[in-house]
């Protein structure tokens, strides 16, 4: 029996990229940190115990992307060449927006990465916060475009 990506029964296995063509990847996501507003205007004051909630979570979510092949089984680790983290504070619907850009050129998308980036920045907001306010919730965690590869290009309605 040979092993190969795909085998009769049904087991997990990654996926064997060597044979696609090397292509400039990129992949964008968002997520929200809906929040009270008291603690979304403690946030922009940097006023929580913590410290700058922007700038940890910034970077939680670029070693998160980093890290996606260790954190997820079967997804491949790469060689990012970028990985941005923004914030945009929503007052007038009490959340954070977070994006996040992922790129590279190789053999495999970085959809993961990006929501891995967008995912871990979300959860540090909220472990940040989460002293002054437990009703925080964290949502809409999505793709918003991705580029590269055979799959082309994807953009969410």
């Amino acid at each position: 029996m040979s092993l190969t990506h795909t085998n009769d029964e049904g087991k997990a296995s990654m996926v064997d990229v060597g044979d696609k063509n090397v292509t400039r990847r990129e992949a964008r996501a968002e997520g929200f940190v809906v929040m009270k507003a008291e603690t979304l205007a403690l946030v922009a004051d940097n006023g929580l115990k913590k410290g700058d909630v922007l700038a940890v979570a910034r970077i939680a979510g670029i070693q998160a992307a980093k890290q996606c092949g260790n954190l997820i089984p079967l997804c491949h680790p790469l060689m990012l060449s970028f990985i941005g983290v923004e914030f945009e504070l929503e007052p007038e619907q009490n959340r954070i927006r977070i994006e996040t850009c992922c790129r590279l050129s190789g053999k495999t998308g970085v959809e993961m990465e990006a929501l891995a980036a967008a995912s871990v920045a979300a959860l540090t907001i909220y472990d940040m916060c989460k002293a002054v306010d437990k009703d925080m919730c964290i949502e809409g965690v999505r793709v918003l475009e991705k580029s590269g590869g055979k799959g082309g290009h994807y953009k969410a309605e």
